[in-house]
């Protein structure tokens, strides 16, 4: 029996597992920490029964994913709030989102065409969308009218594309998603990850995973171990010496870890790579215990499950330049969590988890906590008397926390150009290192951050194939 190791297990390092799994390989993940999850994990941080996710939460681009599809069976739930996600602005306006196109647009006044022909089609036809862009970039598409129309926008600047709306609350609702991308406005291909976050929500919605994030990993760890497949967690590997042989090791880590790992084993030119690998800004998490939720001025941010806060367009721009830079802003972006909108069950009584983090630079060593609690103010006054408790995760703690977050940077690289459409170095095939045997399958790797599981799956289907393996895997699509 061919055998493989995984070296990590977040939603990557499972989602290669599985497919491992599934193809007949005798699969054993590691994983450095005392629990499996990566980014997903969840906890009780401030208050017993309270639950709070620790990094990601919201999932428009999961929920949807074949890789998740069928996992029901093993105790993945999904539920979706009222409302996806609202941009307040200071007059007591706000930007709404369904997951209907059609509503979204209705809301929109004289920007509801526009919204509509951006992305009215692309939710229509997204499950077949999805197997183009959820994979590398540069391939034969199996869909190249619908990804050429939807292609077509994503190669402009937000701060372009935003100007087809003639709101401040429809250019902002916009720019907030595309700030996602953890990148200045202003630049080529930053509207591709917003658009991309867009249509996914209206094809599926902003969804939580009923009882935490932790429940993806969880359910995918169940379905390894039906298959016979292994986790041993506090095995922390940091030398190519400890790993057990295997004709298959997959490392679902950050380039410039496994070019440490592996060391000589890589050739020159792709250890020099990953080790230059580019890093984005980074993310200051403050979790909140608050009595009564969150004192929205704007009604429908009480409905939404994610709120974004920064303001108008061109203030959020000037944030993003400004981290993107170096320097901290006093107002920065704030994005807000309030999954026990769609999942009760995180709540105790009337207290209830407020999810939070700010953008900062890389590797930011000041506290945010003000900050972050000023913008909250700002667009819900009496905001701080509710706080019954808060817990702080700064840059250098996320990084404990998860090896992958150099500096903070949740989204495992800065998403430019050249890594958005490669991944750490320049190849046709992202997921391999140039030495036989070993492959990449972190978020570093198309299609990017998220609890999807496609980088790990699209990195093991390429193995396989290497190892002359057919997979058993098939894409699932959709449809509800």
């Amino acid at each position: 029996m061919n055998t493989a190791t995984v070296v990590g297990s977040g939603p990557n390092g499972l989602a290669a597992a599985l497919t491992l799994a599934e193809a007949g390989l005798s699969v054993t993940v590691l994983e450095a920490c005392d629990e499996i999850g990566g980014g997903t994990r969840s906890s009780e941080a401030l208050v017993p029964g309270l639950l709070h996710d620790h990094c990601s939460a919201i999932h428009p681009m999961a929920v949807g994913s074949p890789l998740l599809a069928g996992l029901d069976r093993y105790g993945l739930q999904w539920q979706l709030p009222e409302f996806d996600c609202v941009h307040p602005l200071d007059d007591g306006s706000a930007g709404v989102l369904h997951r209907s196109v059609g509503t979204t647009a209705d809301g929109m006044a004289i920007d509801g065409a526009a919204w509509r022909t951006l992305f009215g089609g692309p939710a229509r036809r997204f499950d077949a969308l999805a197997e183009d862009i959820m994979g590398p970039l540069l391939r034969v598409p199996s869909h190249p009218l619908t990804l050429a129309r939807f292609g077509a926008p994503t190669v402009l600047p937000a701060s372009a594309l935003a100007r087809v709306f003639r709101t401040a609350q429809a250019r902002a609702l916009f720019g907030g998603v595309a700030a996602h991308a953890f990148r200045p406005l202003h630049l080529p291909m930053t509207s591709a990850i917003g658009l991309g976050i867009l249509t996914a929500g209206h094809r599926h919605g902003w969804a939580v995973a009923v009882g935490g994030s932790r429940r993806i990993t969880d359910a995918m760890a169940a379905k390894l171990t039906g298959l016979g497949g292994r986790i041993e967690t506090g095995v922390r590997v940091r030398s190519a010496s400890q790993l057990p042989p295997a004709d298959i090791t997959m490392f679902d880590l950050a380039p410039e870890i496994v070019a440490d790992i592996l060391g000589d084993r890589l050739p020159h030119r792709v250890a020099k790579a990953y080790r230059r690998f580019r890093r984005g800004p980074g993310a200051f998490k403050v979790d909140f215990a608050v009595e009564g939720g969150v004192p929205w001025t704007n009604s429908n941010a009480h409905r939404a499950g994610t709120v974004h806060l920064a303001g108008t367009f061109a203030e959020l721009a000037a944030t993003e330049r400004a981290i993107h830079a170096g320097r901290m802003p006093e107002r920065p972006f704030v994005l807000v969590g309030q999954q026990y909108l769609a999942d009760p069950q995180r709540s105790v009584g009337n207290v209830h988890p407020v999810w939070s983090y700010a953008h900062v630079p890389n590797g930011y060593t000041g506290d945010a906590t003000e900050a972050i609690i000023g913008q909250i103010e700002r667009f819900a006054p009496g905001f701080r008397d509710r706080i019954v408790g808060h817990t702080v995760r700064s840059t250098t703690a996320m990084a404990g926390y998860n090896a992958n977050y150099v500096g903070g940077d949740i989204m495992t690289g800065a998403k430019d150009i050249r890594q958005l459409t490669f991944g750490p170095r320049v190849t046709l095939s992202p997921y391999t290192t140039g030495a036989g045997g070993y492959y990449l399958c972190s978020a570093a790797t198309p299609p990017g951050p998220g609890a999807h599981g496609m980088c790990g799956l699209h990195a093991a289907t390429t193995a396989l194939a290497d190892l002359g393996v057919p997979t058993t895997y098939h894409i699932v699509q959709q449809h509800n």
